[in-house]
């Protein structure tokens, strides 16, 4: 892929596509319904703004599938990195993280390599009882309810101390008969509390704790003996404005001077090939390899140096984060994911925005100013139209000028023979 800057230009050659093709999703032989291009050359900036209208590509191969007539709609899906929320699964991971590069603790794995988290606790969850009472009770025991001024409680245990007597007595005089002994636990009503007691310190999160007593540990192998271990107070991070913590107070360790490991994140241009690319391509390729046979249980074999490659630049990486919003495939603008699965479970295909008067605001105004490159010659459609021997192709120049839309149709350079 080109950069957007050196004068780089997008070269594509449209194919069209009206006639179906076999699915990779439901099998369908001829379910996939898509129109397609070839990207001799790709700025960032032009493959930014076709994503942004439901285009994706497999390599050099760009395709848009029709939505409302192939057999399985793909939506474009966008993640907010800047305001990224990281889910309980995702803190817990980044927690690891950091004792891993502060201390270097590696947590033990349960099973086949992979931390299994419990489950969360179903106390608060209704709990049905299957106790079965058999005793049969006879008239006698059967009293009516209690006349006004009388203590139904006192009452009651009264009646305990009564059936506990009376089972005693059975079993001293040896009576067969089996009777059951019931025992009633009076409970005392609640005295009102005192509140919190104002003679102790407020209580303190284990987190602060361990960051305290990690603090205290550095200094003392330090040496620094002027400094008091008791008076040391870790510095809390501020969170956000939401509340929840940010991904880089997340990775950030206590002590950057004194850790076991160090992760630094770099930008390598991959395509072309950079020097710090090819100096580090073995390295990043046995991480790879590492990831695909533990985490997705490939074979040895299977991670090839030719998959590492199209992997990092000809895959596109996907995952399912908040907040994440789908592109409406008719107005080409982001919607909120919740309000989209809704209108997915009810039918395969929907508009999501609910403004029915909103439509493409980069729709096809004028063909004429569509960019076409002919015989090593850069040329408006309108030249270019006069200049063409044979039947007009003014019909799928239209077609792929309204599928990229007007921006990227003037941009982008079209291939025509």
């Amino acid at each position: 892929m080109a950069s957007a800057g050196g004068g780089a230009l997008s070269i594509l050659e449209y194919f069209g596509g009206e006639d179906g093709n076999r699915c990779g999703y439901c099998k369908s032989e001829a379910g996939n319904v898509s129109h397609g291009m070839w990207a001799h050359s790709l700025t960032v900036q032009d493959y930014q703004d076709l994503i942004d209208r439901g285009w994706r590509r497999s390599g050099k191969y760009v395709y848009k599938p029709l939505m409302s007539q192939t057999c399985c709609p793909q939506y474009t899906i966008r993640l907010s990195a800047l305001n990224y929320q990281p889910n309980k699964s995702h803190k817990k991971v980044l927690k690891k993280m950091q004792k891993f590069l502060q201390d270097g603790e590696v947590c033990n794995s349960t099973s086949d390599g992979i931390s299994v988290e419990p489950m969360d606790s179903q106390a608060d969850s209704p709990v049905s009882c299957n106790t079965s009472f058999k005793r049969e009770i006879s008239e006698d025991e059967l009293k009516p309810l209690c006349t006004e001024g009388e203590d139904p409680a006192a009452q009651h245990r009264e009646k305990a101390m009564e059936k506990i007597t009376d089972g005693e007595t059975h079993k001293d005089h040896g009576d067969p008969i089996d009777t059951t002994t019931v025992k009633t636990t009076v409970y005392s009503m609640p005295k009102p509390g005192k509140g919190a007691d104002t003679s102790k310190p407020p209580r303190r999160k284990a987190k602060d704790i361990r960051k305290e007593r990690h603090l205290q540990k550095m200094l003392l192998q330090k040496g620094d003996q002027t400094s008091q271990p008791s008076a040391v107070t870790p510095t809390a991070a501020k969170p956000k404005a939401g509340g929840s913590k940010s991904i880089e107070e997340f990775i950030d360790v206590p002590d950057r001077e004194n850790v076991a490991h160090r992760l630094e994140v770099k930008l390598v241009r991959s395509c072309p090939p950079s020097s710090q690319f090819k100096a580090t391509f073995q390295e990043s390729y046995q991480v790879y390899k590492r990831y695909q046979t533990t985490i997705h249980q490939d074979p040895p074999d299977k991670p090839t140096v030719s998959q590492f490659t199209r992997f990092l630049c000809d895959s596109p990486l996907e995952g399912q984060y908040k907040p994440s919003q789908l592109l409406c495939p008719e107005s080409y603008s982001w919607v909120p994911i919740e309000k989209c699965l809704p209108l997915l479970e009810s039918s395969k295909y929907s508009r999501f925005n609910g403004n029915p008067k909103e439509g493409d605001k980069d729709y096809l105004t004028e063909l004429s100013r569509v960019r076409v490159l002919h015989k090593r010659t850069v040329m408006p459609y309108s030249i270019y139209k006069k200049r063409r021997k044979g039947p007009s192709d003014e019909t799928v120049v239209k077609q792929y000028a309204t599928l990229v839309g007007q921006t990227c149709a003037e941009r982008m350079l079209l291939y025509r023979s």
